[in-house]
C-alpha cells in the first residue's frame, strides 16, 4: 500500500465523525504523523477540552486526558512538572483557548512552560452551533451575530498568536493553515518543530492552525477553503511570528 495512505500508528483505526470538510481530521493526522516520525508515541500525553476537540480520545492512539473548558494549559503545566520526561501537548479550539481559557494560556506562556500548544482557529464556536468567538471576523455572520460582528459592541478579532509573541516566556509561535496541500506541508513542519522544541527543553511553543468549519460557516467544503485563503488569512496572516532560537525570523 502507498505510504501516503497508510494510517499513522498514533491514530486508531476509527472513522472520523467530524462534519464534511472539517479541518480537525487533517490536523489529527498531521499531529499523529509527527509523533510517529519523532518516535515519541510512548512518551506523549495529549490534553483536550470541551468542544469538537473533545473527541480526540476516539482517534489518537496514545494517552489523552479530557479537561474542563479552557483549562488544558493549567493541567498540562501540572502534568509536565510531575512527569518532565513526557511530551505533553494541548489541542484547543478558539472558543476554548481564546475565550474561557485566556488566563490559562497567557500565564502558562508567561511562565515559559515547556509545552506544545496546537490552537485550532475556525473563527467560531463549532460544537455548540456556530456562535461568535473571540476570533470571529469583523462583519462575519454567526448565530449570535446574524447581522455580522460589530466592533462597537463585540470588539475586534483577537489575534492570540501576536499577543502571546509579546510575552518573554514564549519561545515559538507560528500560524499555519490546512486549506491546501502546500499549507498542509507547512503545517506539519510547524507541528514537528513545536514538538522538537519541547523535546529539546526550549520552552513554550504554540502553532495556530486556521481550520475550516463549513457547517457553521454555511459553505461547501470547497468554498470554505477558498474563504480561508481570501478572507480569514487576511485577518490572521500565515507565517512565523516568533522564534527565539532562529536568527532574523
Amino acid at each position: 500500500m502507498n505510504k501516503i495512505f497508510d494510517r499513522p500508528k498514533s491514530l486508531k483505526a476509527a472513522p472520523f465523525r467530524y462534519c464534511p470538510g472539517c479541518g480537525h481530521s487533517l490536523v489529527h493526522r498531521l499531529i499523529a504523523e509527527c509523533i510517529d516520525a519523532l518516535d515519541i508515541r510512548e512518551r506523549v500525553i495529549g490534553i483536550a477540552p470541551v468542544g469538537c476537540a473533545v473527541f480526540a480520545y476516539d482517534y489518537f492512539d496514545f494517552d489523552i486526558i479530557e479537561v474542563a473548558h479552557g483549562r488544558p494549559p493549567a493541567v498540562a503545566t501540572g502534568m509536565k512538572r510531575v512527569l518532565p520526561d513526557r511530551i505533553i501537548f494541548s489541542y484547543q479550539g478558539d472558543g476554548d483557548l481564546a475565550a474561557i481559557g485566556t488566563a490559562e494560556i497567557i500565564h502558562a506562556a508567561n511562565r515559559g512552560e515547556n509545552l506544545s500548544v496546537f490552537f485550532i482557529n475556525n473563527a467560531t464556536y463549532g460544537m455548540t452551533g456556530g456562535q461568535m468567538a473571540p476570533t470571529t471576523l469583523t462583519g462575519q455572520k454567526t448565530t449570535t451575530t446574524p447581522k455580522g460582528r460589530d466592533i462597537k459592541t463585540a470588539g475586534y478579532p483577537l489575534r492570540v498568536s501576536e499577543l502571546l509573541a509579546t510575552i518573554e516566556g514564549v519561545s515559538y509561535v507560528q500560524r499555519v493553515s490546512v486549506d491546501s496541500y502546500k499549507n498542509l506541508v507547512a503545517a506539519k513542519k510547524a507541528i514537528s518543530k513545536a514538538f522538537s522544541y519541547q523535546i529539546e527543553g526550549k520552552g513554550f511553543g504554540m502553532v495556530e492552525i486556521l481550520s475550516p468549519c463549513p457547517t457553521d460557516w454555511g459553505m461547501s467544503p470547497a468554498a470554505a477553503a477558498e474563504w480561508m485563503r481570501t478572507t480569514l488569512s487576511q485577518t490572521f496572516p500565515l507565517g512565523l511570528i516568533k522564534d527565539r532560537y532562529q536568527e532574523n525570523p
